[in-house]
């Protein structure tokens, strides 16, 4: 039952992603500067992760460590899903948020691949598969025929 539920959360994020970029791009164009709802986007998202967080540390009785972690990571993650946004914004007017979000998934999934791979800050290693490699070819082929057919 817990992976169905997982599996689910993981779709309702996707779909919230996709909801996301046809509203940022359209942010973007009435600020007439889209990297601008980018960074709108980031404020309102931290303003509710930082009240989340906090109602989680107080209810737990688990302190947030900040020195715990290495001082790339309190940047990498952000940088990253800026570019992530913004290109998003960016893309969504030109080419579809169909297309945006097909090409999105298939570089994650390909990311992910290599990621697995290789273990990549801890994770578990997962070997790549001929049919995972058979599944991510068919979601690249299938994120090109959204864009081109």
């Amino acid at each position: 039952m817990d992976t169905i539920l997982w599996a689910l959360m993981g779709i309702v994020a996707g779909a919230c992603i996709a909801v996301q970029a046809p509203i940022n791009a359209q942010l973007g164009r009435n600020l007439g500067v889209p990297i601008a709802a980018a960074g709108v986007s980031f404020v309102a998202g931290a303003i509710l992760l930082w009240a989340i967080a906090l109602i989680y540390s107080r209810s737990t009785g688990i302190a947030i460590n900040f020195g715990a972690p290495a001082p790339w990571t309190f940047v990498a993650g952000g940088v990253l899903g800026a570019f992530y946004v913004f290109s998003n914004i960016m893309l969504t007017p030109m080419i579809g948020a169909a297309a945006v979000m097909a090409l999105s998934v298939a570089g994650q999934l390909v990311g992910g691949l290599l990621l697995d791979k290789s273990g990549f800050m801890g994770m578990a290693v997962r070997e790549i598969s001929l049919g995972r490699i058979a599944g991510a070819m068919l979601l690249v082929i299938g994120a090109l025929m959204i864009r081109l057919l």
